[in-house]
Formats: structure tokens, C-alpha cells, sequence
């Protein structure tokens, strides 16, 4: 069994704590036959929550003829890696969030993924991740009975919050990667390992982009069309107070972008200066050994020309014929020299 918890509330309160799916629907059968008209949340009616983990398709079939669930909602549980989304389908919606962790050991940020479908008396989690802190949420509404009593949407809410709230975490890890990658660009210290870093937060940040950007519109949605079911103006301004959070981050994330988009072009710039640099340095250095070889090869020849032997040449018999190719040999050298001290390539 993939239930990690499961529970039946009345006026926000804990009533039973079912075993098994079909325990529960019993129960809920039992509790709703009492009184035919309570089917949804409030004062003196229940709730069911229902929290899985990676349920089999047995389960999913078995919730879906209990509470009527669509299909479409059946298939994204199944098949995971959605978007983040909030779709109605009749009295029933589905949600989807990504929560986010922020891994200091790695310097990497894992996203996970969290369905939620609520409708009239019933809450059905499900995490296809390890991320996602249910259990706390849970925790925290259950303190909260008259928040509990309000319904699904109470839930909703809370599950919302603390996913956006545990974004702040990521975002404070990924600013301050970004600081210390401007911190190696501006004081000179940047390596070839800080154009892998940089590319590396850039993926991190488009994959936690994704998991931010889409829910603040689909949010806003759920608020219009809540506040046209006129549902509880408390509830109202909660999920306002989530949306201006998530505003906030998205708009951080957005900046993250944008510093990390400057950052790459700044490194290639430095990158390009120090190819540059390498460059000129080389070509001042080969031109130092070309010189010197220039200066050296002039004598060789000189040197090469008495060597060859002949019997006649006249300068053999010459007495000064040896000291003149000693002093031809070094006024070549110093002329050279002078030439390439004056070209500045020496």
C-alpha cells in the first residue's frame, strides 16, 4: 500500500484514521449516511484526506469510481512530470505543484512533484517525489480546526503555502551561488571552471523557472474564480497573500536569469581578453626567438663560407683575412641587433 496517511475529519477534527482505501470508503459511506445532506466540509460534516505516495494503478482505479475523479486527472497522476497547473474538472480540481529543495552539498536544486485533487467532503494527495512536505502540512492544518472545518480548499491552500514558502530556501542558495560566481568574475580569479559553474546554475534556475512560472498565473485564475463562487473572503485573502509570495519569486528567479545571462557574457569577454592576451604574448615571444636566431644564422653563414675550403680564395692568404671575418661576423650580429631593438622585437 502507498498510503502514507489517511484521515477522516469532522469540524476539523481528527475523527478515525483508516488502514486501507476501503476502510475509509466504508467509513465515509457510514458517516455521510447520517446525515445525506452533509457532502461537503463545515461544521458537523466530513472530510477525507488522503495522502499517497507513488499509488499503483489498482488504487488510482479505486479513487477514481469513489469520488468520481476524471480521467484526464487519472492519466497526469500516472504518468508524472507535469507542469504546474490548477484544470477543474466539474466539482473536482486537480492540482499540480512542484515543490523545491535546495541541496548545499551539491549546490543543486531538486524538484519534485505533488498532485492534489479536491472536491465536495475529500482530499487526495499524492507525491511522486521525495520532496514535498505534506506530513508538515498536514501538521499545521489539523492545529487549525476551524481552518480544517472551511473544506478542500483550506487544504488546497495550505499545501500551497508551504510549497512557496520552502521556495525561499532555493532561492537564497541559488543568489548566493550567483554572488560568488560575480565575486570571481570582478576580482580576477575566474577560471575555465567557472564558465562550467555558470552554465550549470543556469540550468538549475530554468528547471526551477518551470516549476515557479507557470503556477502564478494558474493561481491567479483559481483566485478570479473563487472569488465568483464567493467563497470565504479569509480563504480569499490567504491564497493572495501565496500569490504575492510566489510573485516575488518568480521575479527573483527572473532576475537570476538575467545576472546569469551578463555573468556568461562577461566571462566569455574575459575569456576572449586572455586568448588575446596569450596571443600577443606568443607572438612577442616568437619574435625574440626569431630575432635571436636571425643574429646567430648571419655569423653561421659567414663562418659556413670560410669553412668550405676552396684553394682559391684569396682571403685564405691574407693576413688580416681572419680577423675580418671575426669583425664582419660581429658587425652582421650587431646590426641585427640594432634593427630589431629599434622594432621593439627585442
Amino acid at each position: 500500500m502507498s498510503i502514507v496517511d489517511n484521515a477522516v475529519y469532522r469540524g476539523g477534527q481528527r475523527i478515525a484514521s483508516p488502514a486501507t482505501l476501503e476502510e475509509t470508503y466504508r467509513l465515509l459511506a457510514g458517516l455521510r449516511a447520517e446525515d445525506p445532506r452533509c457532502t461537503e466540509a463545515g461544521e458537523h460534516c466530513v472530510l477525507v484526506w488522503i495522502g499517497l505516495y507513488r499509488p499503483s494503478q489498482e488504487e488510482l482505479d479505486s479513487l477514481a469510481e469513489q469520488f468520481g475523479l476524471h480521467e484526464l486527472a487519472v492519466e497526469d497522476i500516472r504518468q508524472a512530470q507535469q507542469r504546474p497547473k490548477l484544470d477543474r474538472y466539474g466539482t473536482t480540481l486537480f492540482t499540480v505543484l512542484r515543490p523545491a529543495v535546495y541541496q548545499d552539498a551539491t549546490e543543486t536544486v531538486d524538484v519534485g512533484e505533488i498532485h492534489i485533487v479536491t472536491g465536495p467532503g475529500f482530499v487526495i494527495t499524492v507525491r511522486q517525489s521525495e520532496h514535498g512536505r505534506v506530513g508538515r502540512v498536514r501538521s499545521r492544518v489539523e492545529s487549525q480546526p476551524v481552518l480544517l472545518g472551511t473544506g478542500a480548499e483550506a487544504v488546497l491552500y495550505a499545501v500551497l503555502d508551504q510549497t512557496v514558502d520552502d521556495y525561499y530556501p532555493v532561492v537564497e542558495g541559488l543568489e548566493n551561488d550567483i554572488d560568488e560566481i560575480s565575486d570571481a568574475l570582478f576580482s580576477g580569479s575566474a577560471d575555465g571552471g567557472v564558465s562550467r559553474r555558470i552554465y550549470q546554475l543556469t540550468r538549475e534556475v530554468s528547471t526551477f523557472h518551470r516549476a515557479v512560472a507557470p503556477l502564478e498565473m494558474e493561481l491567479r485564475q483559481f483566485l478570479e474564480e473563487l472569488a465568483d463562487a464567493g467563497a470565504a473572503r479569509e480563504l480569499q485573502h490567504s491564497l493572495r497573500d501565496v500569490l504575492d509570495h510566489l510573485i516575488l519569486v518568480n521575479n527573483k528567479v527572473e532576475a537570476f536569469q538575467s545576472s546569469l545571462t551578463n555573468a556568461l557574457m562577461l566571462d566569455s569577454a574575459q575569456l576572449a581578453a586572455r586568448q588575446n592576451e596569450a596571443a600577443i604574448e606568443q607572438n612577442e615571444q616568437m619574435k625574440r626567438i626569431s630575432s635571436w636566431a636571425a643574429i646567430l644564422f648571419a655569423p653561421s653563414i659567414i663562418g659556413s663560407v670560410y669553412g668550405m675550403n676552396f684553394r682559391l680564395m684569396p682571403e685564405l692568404t691574407w693576413v688580416w683575412g681572419y680577423p675580418m671575418a671575426l669583425v664582419l661576423m660581429l658587425l652582421t650580429g650587431v646590426v641585427l641587433y640594432t634593427v630589431f631593438r629599434l622594432k621593439r622585437w627585442l
